[in-house]
């Protein structure tokens, strides 16, 4: 059974980079294209809309791969207990906003989803004035700041237990230096989401 859940767990990390992370990346540069303007961001947005086979990568590279990491990472948010003694005081908290970022994250990507590609599904149109529209809520620009920067968090930090949980940090310096390189990763990541989402309310404030 430990032997079990130790394979469940490496496999949660691994589809948590590949290919979830992956995409959460891409996703992060397309809507990136914003910031040079409408048209800028529809013709990135088309490319992808636009891609052979999409339907199928989307179900078995993005869905399938989101729907396991995410069922299981639930499961892990609540039965998981904080390991101060192997970890230490910084850590913990880490493990802690971990989970309390994946569970909003779900919240957020779920919502985000439902508002974008189910409503594509039902005919309208995945474009800067959808966003734009979607984001002039002063509320909905909120939870979206708090959603993306949850995500990218969720992500940044999850490298950390990735590279840990296959092998490549093993020593305590190598874990140290993996602790700056994925918050790193964190800052940039949200610095280009952030301003992603200003350009949909106002252009000028993304690009100050």
């Amino acid at each position: 059974m430990k032997g079990r859940e130790f394979a469940f767990r490496k496999w949660h990390s691994l589809l948590g980079v590949i290919p979830v992370g992956i995409f959460l990346m891409q996703h992060l540069v397309v809507n990136h294209f914003a910031t040079n303007g409408a048209a800028s961001f529809n013709k990135a947005a088309h490319f992808m809309e636009s891609l052979p086979f999409r339907i199928v990568l989307e179900t078995f590279v993005i869905f399938l791969p989101l729907l396991y990491h995410a069922v299981y990472g639930l499961y892990i948010a609540f039965t998981a207990k904080n390991n101060v003694s192997s970890y230490g005081y910084f850590r913990n908290w880490m493990f802690m906003l971990q989970r309390y970022t994946g569970v909003f994250t779900l919240i957020f990507v779920s919502w985000h989803v439902w508002e974008t590609r189910v409503q594509a599904a039902l005919g309208q149109k995945v474009n800067f004035d959808m966003m734009q529209n979607i984001l002039d809520n002063p509320f909905m620009f909120a939870f979206y700041v708090v959603g993306v920067v949850s995500a990218i968090f969720h992500f940044a930090n999850g490298l950390w237990s990735f590279f840990i949980s296959w092998g490549i940090t093993v020593s305590p310096r190598s874990q140290r230096i993996s602790t700056y390189v994925t918050m790193m990763l964190f800052l940039a990541l949200s610095f280009v989401g952030i301003r992603a989402l200003l350009a949909f309310v106002d252009p000028q404030l993304a690009n100050m």
